[in-house]
């Protein structure tokens, strides 16, 4: 502590916030800690974990809900940019940190290695690193939000893009930074955008992950993995389900079915995607149409009394689902599904209906936009109640 000492506030750049702010990030994560705890019923989980972008959003939630429902020791993979004298870290660091330090305050094995998860390198630290504190693992969940991949082999860059497959689409969308509701047209992807966004956001990493593990028979018995997707319905289909993503997806799905198969021939086991709701998240600001979507969405099911924001999906997915009691809660594709309370009619049309009115104008009166801005800095780690904002802090934690 000493000589890099100051006042830390929000500065946002389109859909980013530049700034965290490390009090504000251990705060979130004590938030978290506490729902889980509050809600940790008695079962038996998993004993060890990895969770593969496991620094902010879900992969968070999922480190948090299996280290304090569970008493799970968790190894987490991230990318994210250390704080300097002048400039604060990533909120994924410092959510981090705050997280291994309340881990470690209850006795359990955190640690997190700060790598390109795509690339050989980071497979192979993280096997030394399970071979020499943990033995085997029970569970891998896979959470990766990237727009880039750089392949292991080939050092090829693939990007991926938020485009429509077919024919272009135009959809209303919010601009977060100037706050205008205005009409966005987006453009058919090409074929080489569709096979690049395959290659980030598909299946294909996740692959060769569990591979790696499988090799280094670091798995335990009947070990479980999942890895998270988003599919909405209507309103963001042109944007999810018939656009590029959509095609990922199927990707995803199509590599849970293979990881199944490799994982049956060897300790037994089963992969899993997950379908989750839409939050406020750094990678759902970034899209198209998603923060006006979510803005209504939040507004509609707070109204219903059925509004979940991350920690609670989370939590729901590994007491509930994967590590409940009963049956899992699969569609016909094989998915688990925690986001049905979304997915409602009920809830779809409201949504719909204010969709259709919405407007600049009228944004704050018929949407939770309000809402929106209040989750998307507490990302960051501004606006908790328990936080002095006017002091000097130091940004090295």
């Amino acid at each position: 502590m000493g000589m890099n000492l100051m006042i830390i506030k929000p500065k946002v750049r389109g859909f980013i916030c530049t700034t965290a702010h490390p009090q504000g990030c251990a705060e979130s994560v004590q938030e978290q800690i506490d729902y889980v705890k509050q809600h940790a019923g008695d079962q038996q989980g998993p004993k060890n974990v990895l969770v593969i972008g496991c620094s902010t959003g879900y992969g968070l939630a999922s480190r948090i809900t299996t280290a304090f429902s569970f008493g799970a020791n968790t190894l987490g993979v991230m990318f994210e940019k250390e704080p300097t004298e002048r400039k604060t870290a990533t909120a994924g660091w410092y959510n981090t940190r705050a997280f291994e330090d309340k881990a470690a305050a209850a006795g359990l094995y955190a640690e997190s290695l700060n790598m390109d998860a795509f690339s050989h390198e980071a497979k192979t630290a993280v096997i030394e690193k399970i071979k020499a504190h943990m033995g085997k693992v029970d569970l891998v969940v896979y959470s990766l939000a990237s727009p880039r991949r750089k392949d292991p082999d080939s050092g090829e860059i693939y990007s991926s893009t938020l485009k429509p497959v077919g024919k272009e689409v135009t959809r209303k969308t919010l601009n977060t930074d100037s706050v205008q509701v205005h009409d966005i047209t987006l453009p058919p992807a090409t074929e080489e955008e569709i096979a690049g966004t395959i290659k980030v956001m598909g299946g294909a990493d996740w692959e060769l992950w569990m591979d790696a593990l499988m090799q280094a028979d670091v798995l335990s018995d009947q070990a479980k993995t999942t890895a998270y997707t988003y599919i909405g319905k209507s309103l963001t289909m042109p944007i999810y389900g018939e656009a590029t993503i959509g095609k990922a997806k199927e990707d995803l799905d199509r590599a849970a079915k293979a990881i199944t198969a490799k994982l049956q021939s060897g300790n037994g086991g089963d992969a899993y995607v997950s379908v989750l709701k839409a939050i406020v998240t750094q990678s759902s600001s970034a899209i198209p149409v998603m923060p006006l979507y979510i803005s209504l969405l939040y507004r509609v099911m707070k109204d219903l009394g059925t509004h979940e924001g991350c920690i609670e999906q989370v939590n729901k997915l590994m007491t509930g689902e994967l590590f409940g009691q009963g049956d899992l809660n699969l569609d016909e594709v094989g998915r688990i599904r925690v986001d049905l309370a979304e997915l409602t009619d009920e809830v779809q049309h409201r949504v719909e209906a204010l969709w259709d009115q919405v407007t600049t104008e009228n944004l704050y009166e018929l949407s939770d936009f309000s809402g929106y801005q209040k989750e998307f800095f507490k990302l960051f780690g501004f606006g908790f109640d328990g936080v002095d904002y006017d002091a000097e802090t130091d940004p090295i934690v």
